[in-house]
């Protein structure tokens, strides 16, 4: 098939495309600039934002599904930007999947769009967990918006599901571990509340594989269309755990430092007001979100994928761990 996916160029981006492509799909990826890694990989790039209806439309064109993976993430910014991006870029691909009378959308969101602050979720599943409130960030808040509308939309003639990976990380990561690693090394990295609490972590080719299975069982009628699911590696661990073994992965001392909550929460609503007041550069260094995120349970019961598309992570994270160390040490 002729398959789209938004956002190729991106760390789950490019691992889509890739199981794409070992599925016999042409693939093509819309993205704002161009890649050399999806180049080398012989897919082929259309340039173009999201926001821009026109350039959704014609790239667009003669596709058979869309992946739509594409979306400003992150825990600070303003309202505007996510919106934009999250938000009326959904509505676009939405409305050019009905122009050009494409049938299949997979489309990606996130677990934090049933976050509600400090309230736990252990073991939560799609049935009882309700869509969060009260979202200190604009990323939750608009992904909430998007996924809705998602799911909204399927119908006889538009197959729509959405699933909510939790933390992707692995091999080809230039977010997340560069990040721990440069504040580990510094002396800035603490934990929030002692890190004890448990949360779902999501290796990256078992992640793209989740959508490849989606993709497979999706269709008019199906019993994932229309529908959210929960993904994940199917094994909680304690945020202090999953932290130090990145970092170990990366060669790097483990961190012991903590703040208490109280104290981390205080600090994000103050740097919030400084980024804000000052008009500062880049991200705060703590938000309110992140405290929130950082300190509370978040894991997820996947039992549904398994059940209705057949999900079953294959990669665990120790396997996970040692293909991250072994990756991690090329780039050297």
């Amino acid at each position: 098939m002729k398959v789209l996916v938004t956002g190729g160029a991106g760390f789950l981006g490019q691992a889509l495309c890739h199981a794409l492509q070992s599925e016999g799909h042409a693939v093509t990826s819309f993205q704002r600039s161009h890649s050399p890694a999806l180049e080398t990989m012989g897919v082929r790039q259309l340039r173009g934002d999201l926001a821009d209806a026109a350039a959704v439309h014609a790239a667009f064109a003669g596709q058979d599904a869309v992946f739509h993976n594409a979306a400003k993430a992150g825990a600070w910014g303003s309202h505007e930007s996510y919106f934009s991006a999250n938000v009326t870029g959904t509505r676009n691909v939405l409305a050019a999947m009905r122009a050009h009378g494409i049938g299949r959308l997979v489309y990606t969101s996130t677990p934090s769009v049933t976050h509600s602050g400090r309230t736990p979720v252990e073991g939560g599943n799609e049935r009882d967990t309700p869509y969060g409130h009260g979202f200190k960030a604009p990323y939750p808040a608009t992904k909430l918006i998007a996924e809705k509308e998602v799911l909204a939309a399927n119908d006889a003639a538009l197959a729509t599901v959405a699933l909510r990976p939790r933390l992707i990380w692995g091999p080809g990561d230039t977010q997340l571990l560069p990040r721990l690693v440069e504040r580990a090394r510094a002396g800035r990295l603490r934990f929030i509340g002692g890190g004890h609490n448990r949360m779902d972590t999501t290796y990256i080719d078992n992640a793209a594989q989740a959508h490849v299975a989606a993709f497979r069982a999706l269709a008019p009628g199906a019993a994932c269309a229309g529908r959210a699911y929960f993904i994940s590696n199917g094994e909680p661990r304690p945020v202090r755990q999953i932290v130090n073994d990145m970092l170990a992965a990366a060669g790097v001392a483990p961190v012991t430092g903590s703040l208490p909550y109280p104290l981390a929460y205080a600090a994000g609503a103050l740097l919030e007001g400084a980024w804000t007041l000052l008009r500062l550069e880049g991200e705060p260094p703590m938000t309110r979100f992140l405290a929130e995120q950082l300190s509370t349970p978040h894991w997820y019961d996947i039992s549904a994928a398994q059940r209705d598309f057949g999900y079953v992570p294959t990669v665990g994270t120790a396997e996970g761990l040692q293909r991250l160390a072994a990756w991690w040490r090329t780039r050297a």
